[in-house]
């Protein structure tokens, strides 16, 4: 009976009832015993209402027509316990469902991290971040109050309707078939607002995205906003975002209450036939008022919960916004799908390969093209060449952000593609020009290399990285936050702590994505020599921008073109004067050029 009700109340606009029901199966299912607690209560406290309303019929008869005051107090203690045992059942309620709200948001929350953590970086680098944060607000919280909305239309405001409108048939069968023929228009009035309340809710999505966005590129560019004085512009861009959602939200506003006069109108006119036959039956036909008194109260007490049930479709189609959105993450197919059931790479020499290795991040436009070369075990392999020729590629594929298209990537003749990624990022150790500290102490930073590693191993990675100094320079020592992306620490100190955090790691490959660039000289000789201290006895790639950091090099490589165009030493490369020795000369005549202004200034 309830779910032929809740369907003719729920229009299937957009998939909603399969959305519906996938909740209710995935989520209220999973909780049903603490939900069944919550519905009892319901049904108790609907309960405790109805039988109030038929008893103030009978307190009427008592004082007006029987003169009886004992009976008075008797019906009054009994009201008095009735609203009692309604006030602990709705606090019971109130507290189970806010106890499994909460569980419900915290697995999605969950779901939805879960999986972002399964995607490559293809998924991350067409969308904003913000668009992930918007999705798990959004999603997580709407999920449980899609489920609350119906478990509370059942057991509140549908077992208030019963037992009212029992009430009302006990009462006065006649009146009580004139409030339900006054249903219907609003039902089919209700339905056709669903369609625009669903559109209107995801542009209040969309635009709340939007002002996300632009807040988190304001607060992490902060120095470029102010650098170029673009203060006008990003309050411009960020006023026209929250005035779009303030647009929507009015619009909202209007369409989801558009229903409110309809509803109010059609009961007033229910109320006005039933005070007019009403009062025709006590004054004309000398009918009890308790009667009277007794229908027209349990009218108004259950139009409250009748006007939520005819607006439940309207309630759920904004909240149904929220969850598509989680789902749409969540049900994607995943990117870089879990493989532990793959076997694990069994390092022998960490001897790293590519055969004939292909690659473009677009259609049309290869990046790599048979790509071979050999970095062997224990040796410094450098990489040089002009920006876009695909040095960086190299190490992505190494670690498998991305699979190669053609070709193959060994590691001690073991095909990278056949093994866990799992047990591959774990023999590799990579430090990026661009060094991501996370939020929490320098130690929490160097400690992500190994999370069970002691604090003796910290302090001597640290020492090995040439960090220990200015870190214990710090009033909080190793404490020290770092800030959001390590915005406390200089340039040269991330450095330093992300090298710490790659020797604690320990790992047998070393991948260094121009680890000295952008550095000042002084920062560039500590991190150089917590390089060398990273390298030794390591099978390391590393791709260099100044050409003075990778003159040791065991084995230089210049990439251009997505192909491998020299190979050799430092000096023999020179000696052959090709592409390496061209960019050494022109590098010399820039360095050159840079000093002449300093030492003008002394």
């Amino acid at each position: 009976m309830a779910g032929s009700f809740f369907r003719s109340l729920i229009a299937d606009d957009g998939g909603t009832r399969a959305l519906v029901r996938r909740l209710l199966v995935d989520h209220a299912l999973v909780h049903w015993r603490l939900y069944g607690a919550a519905f009892a209560l319901m049904a108790l406290a609907a309960g405790c209402t109805s039988v109030s309303a038929y008893l103030f019929g009978n307190m009427i008869n008592e004082a007006y027509v029987n003169r009886n005051f004992t009976g008075i107090i008797v019906l009054a203690a009994i009201i008095v316990a009735l609203f009692s045992l309604k006030g602990f059942a709705s606090y019971g309620q109130a507290v189970m469902m806010a106890r499994v709200s909460a569980r419900i948001v915290a697995d999605n929350q969950r779901a939805m991290y879960r999986k972002l953590l399964n995607e490559g970086l293809g998924f991350f680098s067409t969308r904003h971040s913000t668009e992930f944060l918007a999705r798990l607000t959004a999603g997580a919280n709407s999920a449980s109050s899609v489920i609350n909305l119906l478990i509370t239309a059942v057991g509140r405001d549908l077992f208030s309707l019963i037992g009212l409108g029992t009430v009302m048939v006990i009462k006065d069968p006649v009146l009580s078939l004139v409030s339900v023929i006054v249903m219907p228009p609003a039902l089919i009035f209700i339905r056709k607002l669903v369609r625009r309340i669903n559109s209107i809710a995801m542009s209040q999505f969309t635009g709340g995205a939007r002002i996300l966005e632009t807040m988190q590129e304001t607060v992490q560019g902060i120095r470029i906003v102010k650098a170029f004085t673009l203060e006008e512009q990003m309050t411009a861009k960020f006023d026209a975002n929250v005035a779009s959602v303030e647009h929507e939200t009015v619009k909202m506003a209007r369409v989801a209450n558009r229903a409110g006069p309809l509803l109010e109108t059609l009961a007033g006119i229910a109320i006005a036939v039933g005070m007019v036959y009403g009062g025709y039956r006590v004054v004309i036909g000398g009918a009890a008022p308790g009667s009277l008194f007794a229908f027209i109260l349990a009218f108004l007490l259950a139009f409250e919960p009748a006007k939520k049930l005819a607006r439940l479709n309207i309630d759920l189609s904004g909240s149904l916004v929220g969850v598509r959105v989680l789902f749409d993450i969540v049900d994607s197919p995943a990117t870089e799908p879990a493989d532990d059931g793959l076997p694990p790479l069994a390092l022998s020499q960490a001897r790293v390969e590519f055969a004939d290795v292909s690659f473009a991040y677009r259609p049309d436009e290869p990046v790599l093209e048979d790509m071979s070369l050999v970095a062997e075990p224990s040796r410094l392999t450098a990489l040089v060449g002009h920006s876009g020729g695909g040095k960086s590629t190299v190490l992505n594929l190494i670690l498998r952000f991305y699979d190669p298209q053609g070709g193959k990537i060994t590691i001690d003749g073991q095909d990278v593609t056949a093994v866990s990624r799992r047990s591959l990022r774990r023999q590799i150790a990579y430090v990026g020009q661009d060094v991501r500290l996370f939020s929490g102490s320098i130690r929490d930073n160097i400690a992500l290399g190994r999370p069970d590693a002691t604090e003796a191993e910290i302090v001597a990675a640290a020492r090995a990285a040439h960090a220990h100094d200015f870190i214990t320079s710090f009033p909080k020592g190793y404490d020290s936050p770092v800030g959001e992306q390590g915005v406390q620490l200089s340039g040269g100190q991330r450095q330093r702590i992300a090298i710490a955090c790659a020797l604690i790691k320990n790992a047998p490959i070393i991948l260094l994505d121009e680890a000295t660039a952008a550095l000042d000289s002084e920062s560039e000789k500590h991190v150089q020599e917590a390089v060398a201290e990273l390298c030794k006895g390591r099978t390391t790639i590393m791709i260099a921008h100044r050409l003075s950091t990778i003159m040791h090099a065991d084995r230089i490589l210049v990439v251009e073109g997505g192909q491998i165009v020299e190979a050799g030493r430092h000096e023999e490369l020179l000696r052959r004067g090709g592409r390496y020795a061209s960019f050494y000369r022109l590098q010399l005549q820039h360095d050159a050029t840079a000093a002449l202004p300093a030492a003008a200034a002394r």
